[in-house]
């Protein structure tokens, strides 16, 4: 997949996700039973009970580190998406047009034979610049032009919204740098972590190896690569850290920087990537960029010349010859998600596409398979949704009249979008040319950088999407207070069209009950009506919603989800909170919608709030693999899809009422002992 080289501040919503309604169901709706567990016990364990016939029926392939019901829609999308790009790839459009630019990558990307014979060819001239080096003073230049080209040394840029004025775009530098994602890989001392660092090790040197190194320098560059990500991810904040939008939000002038950083030439590297003559930035984790100054400033050169040679081995990997894609599958795949076989040429090269000329996939996709009549149904369900937690937000009796107000002020100002942007990118500067897979690669990050630093110290632009409408997703973005719901995520399995609506409250609905949520979840809650990072909350509020949420996070802390590893309740407090929102928020809904068309049991005999709680469970259908869970428990701030209903449910008054659950039932939870937030 082609590589992010900026990371906007979105709350994503879902990962691994999908509704099972029924897509031909009796007049009033109903649920699948094929994807039930009838053996098991609901009360005892409800995702079994939902979803264990779906997970019987689906069982894990090598492909699939996790393959879940939401898997299965964004298949069914990638398949459709291929054979709109199969159809351009094999016919000569216009020269230049995007058409032509979407057939052209394509094929660049199927060809095997080309790639083979190229090797490490297309980075030999990068490799030979690094090894080239014989001081210290280009380092700020040659940083910029490998974020620029796509590559990420040390930290990262990108350029957003200023948090304290949303309104406005601030360039932002971020802590990175690191080829295991975050820092609990290299400062853990377990015996999984620590077989995870020695096999990280032996996977940088053989890369080495591929790119032409002798193994005794493969070695030696590997230890090296260990030494210097050892020490960027000792100065990072955690994955939880990063959860505090105060604690990251560090506004300085680039003069204040480089007197807090000395180590570093700043004038130097922010002319280079294009922001000349810049004022401020955001250095959100400026303890990370004075290790950055530190190294570079007194680490021995080799050492680092192999880390930057690492970084070009590492993020070209992808888009070469077969072995080098083969051993970069054989760590990142097998070993850190415990996947058994790669993904076939076709669906990389689909992604690939996807990845560098997405807006342009996404009309195609549109125009021929997501009708009008979806997008109607969505904007009255947001609509019935929003109300809803207006009506909840009134009725909260731990909070205050006036932070009522501010609370409403802000559901009012959701900006919705639906579907699909109303204007499309303009793709006509990028170039694709038949020279090498690799660098038609870095001319599209040079394509979408410079489309990106353009907007530094410009008004935000509301209407950009964050997504691209075919992808299978949906996020809530605090700094322009928005809601998005692509055109991907708008279908059969999840949201149906013949569904009634306890099937569709019950999945759809509690989607977009979770993106309203996250405005208010420990988060969103920070931000105004109009994006600010700006306390709206008295301090008593403010304390009773600490409160309520830390319910969750205790609730979650002491959930195993292997015998070794428990749930990370402080990580994934923003997506739970969302999660229990979103599901009072689609009842409370459902309930109003009920009371202008009722609703009666199903075909199957499952009440209309029994249909609503399966519905919810089995967005969440999937298996997954131990690799897997100890990956996403400790890089995730989503729970894992068991633990978001079985963890989720016991919180939620309606779902013992539907299901008779009552004390003495595995999944009790005593009033006094359940979350209440939104």
């Amino acid at each position: 997949m082609r590589k992010t080289i900026y990371l906007p501040f979105i709350a994503l919503a879902l990962m691994a996700t999908s509704c099972n309604t029924k897509k031909a169901a009796a007049p009033q709706g109903g649920i699948r039973v094929e994807n039930l567990d009838k053996t098991a016990n609901p009360r005892t364990d409800f995702y079994q009970y939902a979803c264990g016939g779906w997970m019987a029926a689906n069982p894990l392939t090598d492909e699939y580190s996790r393959f879940g019901s939401f898997d299965q829609l964004a298949e069914n999308n990638r398949t459709q998406i291929k054979s709109l790009i199969e159809d351009l790839a094999h016919k000569q459009s216009e020269q230049g047009s995007v058409a032509r630019k979407v057939g052209d990558l394509y094929n660049i990307a199927m060809d095997s034979a080309k790639l083979n014979a190229e090797g490490i060819a297309p980075i030999k001239a990068e490799l030979e610049k690094i090894a080239a080096i014989s001081n210290r003073k280009g380092f700020p230049q040659l940083i910029a032009n490998m974020h620029r080209d796509g590559f990420g040394p040390f930290f990262g840029l990108y350029v957003g919204a200023d948090e304290m004025n949303s309104s406005m775009n601030i360039a932002q530098l971020y802590q990175g740098g690191l080829s295991l994602g975050q820092r609990d890989y290299y400062m853990e001392n377990d015996e999984h972590t620590k077989e995870i660092r020695a096999k990280f090790e032996e996977h940088v040197a053989k890369m080495f190896q591929l790119a032409g190194f002798t193994t005794g320098e493969a070695q030696k560059a590997a230890a090296n690569v260990m030494k210097v990500e050892t020490r960027l991810a000792e100065s990072s904040k955690s994955m939880v850290e990063l959860r505090d939008p105060q604690g990251n939000y560090n506004k300085i002038t680039v003069a204040q920087l480089q007197k807090e950083v000395p180590g570093m030439d700043w004038n130097t590297y922010f002319t280079t990537i294009g922001l000349k003559d810049l004022k401020e930035v955001n250095a959100g984790q400026i303890a990370q960029l004075k290790a950055v100054a530190d190294l570079l400033n007194k680490e021995n050169l080799d050492v680092l010349k192999s880390y930057l040679e690492w970084n070009v081995i590492n993020s070209a990997s992808g888009y070469l010859s077969d072995d080098l894609v083969a051993q970069n599958f054989e760590f990142y795949g097998k070993v850190l998600s415990g996947r058994k076989e790669m993904q076939p040429r076709w669906k990389r090269a689909v992604s690939t596409v996807n990845g560098v000329l997405g807006e342009a996939v996404g009309q195609m996709y549109t125009e021929k398979y997501f009708p009008a009549a979806a997008k109607e149904r969505m904007v009255k369900l947001v609509a019935n949704l929003q109300k809803a937690l207006g009506e909840r937000i009134q009725g909260l009796a731990w909070m205050s009249d006036e932070t009522k107000a501010k609370a409403q002020e802000k559901l009012a100002a959701f900006h919705v979008k639906i579907g699909y942007p109303d204007k499309w990118r303009d793709y006509s500067s990028l170039e694709i040319k038949n020279d090498s897979y690799w660098n038609n690669i870095v001319r599209s990050n040079h394509f979408d950088y410079d489309y990106m630093i353009s907007k530094a110290g410009k008004p935000v632009d509301k209407d950009e999407w964050l997504m691209t409408p075919q992808t299978v997703n949906a996020y809530y973005n605090p700094t322009t207070n928005e809601i998005c719901f692509p055109a991907g995520i708008l279908q059969y399995p999840f949201f149906d069209m013949n569904a009634d609506d306890a099937c569709n409250y019950g999945a759809i609905g509690v989607v977009i009950g979770h993106e309203m949520t996250h405005g208010f979840d420990d988060q969103g809650r920070q931000y105004d009506k109009d994006g600010n990072l700006k306390d709206w909350w008295t301090a008593t509020d403010a304390e009773n919603f600490e409160k309520r949420a830390q319910v969750l996070v205790d609730y979650f802390n002491n959930i195993k989800v292997l015998p070794d590893l428990n749930a990370n309740g402080e990580l994934t407090l923003g997506e739970n909170i969302a999660d229990h929102g979103g599901l009072q928020v689609a009842y409370t809904a459902l309930q109003k919608a009920m009371a202008e068309t009722p609703l009666g049991n199903d075909a199957n005999g499952f009440t209309p709030a029994q249909r609503f709680f399966l519905s919810y469970a089995n967005v969440w259908a999937g298996n997954v693999r131990d690799e897997q869970i100890r990956l996403q428990t400790k890089s995730d701030p989503h729970s894992l899809g068991r633990w978001r209903v079985n963890g989720a449910l016991p919180h939620i008054g309606a779902w013992y009422e539907a299901f008779g659950v009552k004390e003495g039932d595995p999944l009790y939870l005593p009033v006094e002992q359940r979350a209440s937030i939104w």
